[in-house]
């Protein structure tokens, strides 16, 4: 791997340079080096967001450090030619692009890849088929799966991410087809609902009629995982990844769950900060703001992923930003191994604690699906990028049909580190039903702001379920109380459940059914306490 250059270099750009695929089709991307010297490794990166995504890319800093940057569009976006498929390509058209890398004159053939989202989907993709040339690969943000935890979790639809999502790639693809000299004037009458008004469209039922998203019937009509989610996840086989891979992640990021999973299955370092999908630049998220040195610039997050990907020692194997107190802290591993699982008690008079209940009396509410609880922020990736992260949820809590717990005025620091679930004993009048939770954080005035919530779809009326938090690093301060709130809805972060069983897809405004609610005092919280 190269070796840090921050003398004065002249630099060429070779624009749309075309890169020809297995099957055929021609790639294009943007190639910058070094005018002089070389040969030089490679450092990739694949995008289906067109020239804005790569502002992403360290281009600058990677071309001081020696490498070649090759930023290439994915086949049917940007000036790539083909037609675009959610993940479908992906592996392919990496493992081709690494070979077209490694044979031209300017390459040493050795490639990096590099990217955060999508992006990072593109490079373990292209890892899993073990192209040679491949040496490492920084991954930041992405799931570990394209049905658990992108488009489902705790088998609800992530509605508000997909049909976000879905609405700009969709815009995208129209975008490329109309500088082909394509017609889709009536394929872009049929996506402007969406686009125009996706609060009106979120609610819109049965939700496969809406129009204009190519894959979203696809998406909507696999709950489960079915052969449909298996041949995708084929094109992410982690057995089959072999070089060393780093990881980046955020507390309030809606892939937590995949990036944990990712570093659990492939080692590598881990960064976790308290960031949000779009936020990992900034010092605050949500309605928090924790400070510069929350920032990535401040834990010169760059310079890591540039000395991992020239092979040298990056530091500490774990990196998390402990929230509460506010600052950094390395780790031998996650999850911590000093971290004490701990069940605070979900009791019938509204208490949260450690000590078992002694009543058996449920706590009881009513859900009616035509007035779900409104998502009010988390993990979210909505068209509104401001509802996102901690967010008071004193208005949320006044509802009658959240259900709120918690503890006694904390007398000392609780620290809160690594996975948290609810395993809930609860009881519905309806054929099926969605239990959610919510992990919150309640500061002496008042405020009630939220840390990580999950949702559960049961298709029983009764039963004990597990809903998955996720993961965080807390600490509830002294004053401070902790709270969890359990309801059955979180929209548009997940779509409804109409309560008959039929599939959430199909279901039409008659099918909704009013939902008669019982939680036993016998659930709890686990939540991973590391002694202080």
């Amino acid at each position: 791997m190269p070796k840090l250059d921050r003398s004065p270099m002249r630099v060429t750009a070779e624009y749309d340079t075309p890169m020809p695929m297995r099957d055929g089709t021609v790639l294009r991307g943007t190639v910058h080096r070094r005018a002089e010297g070389g040969p030089f490794p490679a450092l990739l990166a694949r995008s289906p967001y067109g020239e804005g995504a790569f502002r992403m890319i360290p281009v600058t800093a990677a071309l001081e450090a020696g490498f070649a940057v090759v930023l290439q569009h994915c086949r049917g976006r940007g000036s790539s030619d083909g037609e675009f498929r959610p993940w479908r390509d992906e592996g392919d058209d990496g493992h081709d692009t690494i070979a077209w890398i490694t044979g031209q004159p300017w390459s040493n053939g050795e490639v990096v890849m590099t990217g955060m989202s999508y992006l990072a989907g593109c490079a373990l993709q292209a890892a899993a088929t073990r192209p040679p040339g491949l040496k490492a690969v920084y991954a930041a943000m992405t799931p570990h799966d394209f049905h658990d935890g992108l488009k489902y979790h705790g088998g609800a639809l992530a509605l508000g991410s997909a049909l976000n999502w879905g609405t700009m790639q969709a815009a995208l693809g129209l975008m490329h087809a109309a500088e082909a000299g394509e017609d889709v004037g009536a394929a872009f009458g049929a996506l402007l609902p969406a686009m125009t008004d996706q609060a009106t469209a979120l609610r819109t039922l049965p939700l496969d009629t809406i129009e204009g998203i190519p894959w979203w019937r696809e998406w909507i009509s696999h709950p489960a995982r079915d052969a449909f989610w298996e041949e995708l996840a084929e094109t992410l086989r982690h057995d089959r990844i072999e070089v060393p891979v780093m990881h980046v992640a955020g507390w309030f990021d809606l892939f937590l769950a995949g990036t944990l999973e990712n570093h659990r299955r492939l080692g590598g370092p881990l960064v976790v900060g308290p960031w949000s999908h779009l936020t990992a630049a900034s010092s605050g998220t949500g309605r928090l703001d924790f400070g510069f040195a929350a920032s990535a610039p401040a834990v010169q997050l760059e310079q890591r992923q540039l000395a991992f990907l020239m092979g040298r020692d990056t530091g500490p194997a774990v990196r998390i930003f402990v929230m509460g107190d506010d600052v950094w802290r390395d780790e031998e591993s996650w999850p911590l191994a000093r971290a004490v699982d701990t069940p605070y008690y979900l009791h019938a008079d509204g208490l949260l604690s450690p000590e078992p209940p002694v009543s058996a009396e449920p706590a009881t509410f009513t859900f009616d699906p035509r007035d779900p609880v409104p998502t009010t922020g988390g993990p979210t990736l909505l068209a509104d990028p401001t509802n996102v992260g901690p967010q008071d949820q004193r208005d949320v809590e006044r509802r009658p049909d959240v259900l709120c717990y918690t503890s006694e005025v904390l007398g000392s620091d609780v620290e809160v580190t690594g996975p948290v679930s609810v395993t809930l004993h609860a009881e519905t009048s309806a054929a099926a039903t969605d239990w959610t939770a919510k992990l919150v954080n309640v500061y002496p005035d008042g405020r009630a702001m939220s840390v990580i919530d999950g949702i559960v779809r049961t298709g029983t009326p009764t039963g004990t379920y597990t809903i998955d938090l996720v993961a965080t690093s807390q600490v509830f301060k002294a004053g401070h109380r902790i709270r969890v709130e359990i309801s059955s809805s979180n929209f548009p972060r997940f779509d409804r459940n109409p309560g008959t069983g039929r599939p959430a897809a199909l279901a039409t405004e008659a099918d909704l059914v009013v939902q008669n609610q019982r939680v036993f005092p016998d659930s709890y919280i686990t939540l991973p306490v590391v002694p202080r």
